[in-house]
């Protein structure tokens, strides 16, 4: 063979090669990960992958122990199915799950793809559901991760031990791990998903340097000390925090305040020893050990060496852009008000317990100088800042002082009135409906007006797409024209960290240079970007009262 020859031969397998190597290799029902081949399924255009397994199963010796790696399989295993959700009791009963059952064995992800090749390198979401740190899981209709594939986003939901299971610290458990820690599991578990996924999402067509992770309330706040911890902040690219945040006022337990009450928890429950508490079922278990109380992040010198408002003060979290913001009814004042008349005197009564000398200031910076302001906006802020609304505001105020931007929202859409076919029930706290109780139906017609407003997790099904997942509201057109822009927004942020794209209401990021006079984007019928010096200045006072607090403490 001549020698232009050879020469033009292997010039033809090198473009042919480099050729393929663009293309990359095409993304079908079966995927070869790390660990194995997983076998899913497409529906509706979107390949599932459902029920994989990121960590092993956290059984008998492995109870309380950091997740150990996956064992690698040899037969092609299927993925068509939730794996089991994590124990939990009924804490929230309606919540709605997919999954066969509820097991220790829990360490599962889900994944939704709609990419063709793995040269689509599509960017990725993480969602880690909320719940307390007590309930929920990855296989909850409203994580759904369907609409946003469909947007050109690989998303992801990842199961995680919860209540007794991912938050018992105990001196025995300390003195047995490598890292001579214990509690925080369940957010270890969180790390070890975002590992996997990183390590494995390139085969489902996905970009593992793009990952967003996302979270509400529980799963926010461990969304934010995922920011900070050394063992996940430079896996990620970017962050999402719907209502929620592990700072100011929030305090993480020593370790040796989570081991002195994990030994009081079992000496109250009447288990002699660990040992004793190992050898119980899962179901057993969380019913002597309750798992209110054991949610607290734990200084572990592993998972977290100081508190995340330390580590946002020296400017050491992920260096990432943020989306966060809360909704407009997180709480209300009837709840401090017990049933009292709602006048300013009275909440002011029922607040100065918390507040004490600041009471009268507080007041004065949400602008509630009137009766009627209790039950208005004004009422609803200040009760919606004291459970997630401050701590989310003060996530924001740490990064954007770092110069990052920081696109920060206010979602105000409440749901639409339950469906007559759901019969005389009223909305419940996990997305889901509840029978009326008796006092209730006699209540509705005497109970003082309340504006209305989004409550506590009412912004999952709009901002990933699933409002066709929950039956029991009776969903308007204007709900699936705000779903589509919170969605989109959700999408362009995980594309490019940043939420702005073509026909969207322009969103300006919070900056170390305008965070007195933050833009904030208000998501409702008519979404808009406000800037209110006013508020701003009700978040200082606030934290004001909390830096006061923690200094006498």
């Amino acid at each position: 063979m001549k020698r232009s020859t050879i020469v033009a031969a292997l010039a033809a397998l090198c473009c042919l090669s480099a050729c393929n190597q663009k293309k990359g290799e095409e993304v079908t029902l079966q995927v070869r990960t790390q660990y194995g081949i997983l076998e899913g399924f497409e529906e509706n255009g979107v390949k599932k992958f459902l029920g994989v397994p990121f960590a092993q199963a956290p059984l008998g010796e492995l109870r309380w122990k950091a997740p150990q790696p996956v064992q690698p399989w040899e037969d092609i295993r299927e993925a068509k199915q939730f794996g089991d959700d994590p124990m939990q009791l009924d804490i929230f009963g309606d919540m709605n799950f997919r999954a066969p059952g509820r097991s220790e064995d829990c360490l599962y992800l889900n994944i939704w793809t709609t990419a063709a090749t793995t040269a689509d390198a599509l960017p990725v979401l993480i969602y880690f559901n909320g719940g307390g740190l007590m309930a929920g899981s990855g296989s909850e209709p409203r994580y759904d991760g369907s609409s946003i594939a469909k947007e050109g986003v690989i998303a992801v939901t990842a199961n995680y031990r919860e209540g007794v299971f991912g938050y018992f610290a105990h001196p025995e458990l300390t003195e047995a791990s490598d890292y001579k820690g214990s509690g925080n599991y369940g957010f270890l578990d969180q790390v070890a998903a975002i590992k996997w996924v990183k390590e494995n999402i390139a085969a489902f067509g996905g970009n593992p340097d793009r990952i967003t992770i996302v979270g509400e309330s529980a799963g926010a706040f461990s969304v934010s000390l995922l920011m900070c911890s050394p063992l996940s902040k430079d896996l990620i690219a970017g962050a999402i925090l719907s209502s929620g945040a592990e700072v100011m006022p929030n305090k993480p337990a020593t370790l040796a305040e989570a081991e002195a009450a994990g030994v009081a928890a079992l000496k109250a429950a009447g288990i002699a020893s660990l040992a004793d508490a190992m050898a119980l079922s899962a179901d057993s278990l969380q019913k002597v050990l309750p798992p209110r109380g054991m949610s607290r992040v734990v200084l572990d010198g592993y998972f977290m060496k100081e508190s995340a408002d330390a580590v946002f003060q020296k400017n050491q979290q992920a260096q990432v852009p943020l989306l966060a913001g809360w909704n407009s009814l997180e709480g209300h004042p009837m709840q401090a008000l017990a049933g009292q008349t709602p006048t300013v005197q009275n909440y002011k009564n029922a607040l100065r317990g918390q507040f004490g000398l600041m009471t009268d200031e507080i007041f004065e910076a949400y602008g509630i100088t009137t009766d009627q302001d209790v039950l208005s906006q004004k009422g609803l802020d200040l009760a919606s800042d004291l459970f997630t609304g401050f701590p989310t505001w003060k996530a924001c105020d740490y990064h954007a002082q770092s110069g990052l931007p920081v696109y920060r929202y206010h979602y105000m859409h409440p749901r639409p009135q339950v469906s007559a076919k759901m019969g005389d029930k009223t909305a419940a706290l996990a997305g889901g409906v509840r029978e009326k109780t008796e006092e209730e139906k006699k209540a509705a017609a005497q109970q003082p007006a309340i504006a209305p407003g989004a409550v506590h997790s009412a912004d999952i099904e709009y901002a990933m797409g699933n409002l066709d997942t929950n039956q029991y509201y009776d969903w308007q057109q204007e709900d699936y024209d705000i779903s589509k822009l919170f969605l989109s927004y959700y999408a362009n942020f995980c594309k490019t960290g940043n939420p702005n794209g073509e026909g969207l209401p322009q969103w300006t990021p919070v900056t170390s240079d305008n965070r007195d006079r933050a833009p904030v984007m208000i998501i409702d019928v008519e979404s808009k970007e406000v800037a209110s010096p006013e508020r701003e200045n009700a978040y200082r006072t606030l934290e004001k009262f909390y830096k006061e607090k923690a200094n006498n403490l």
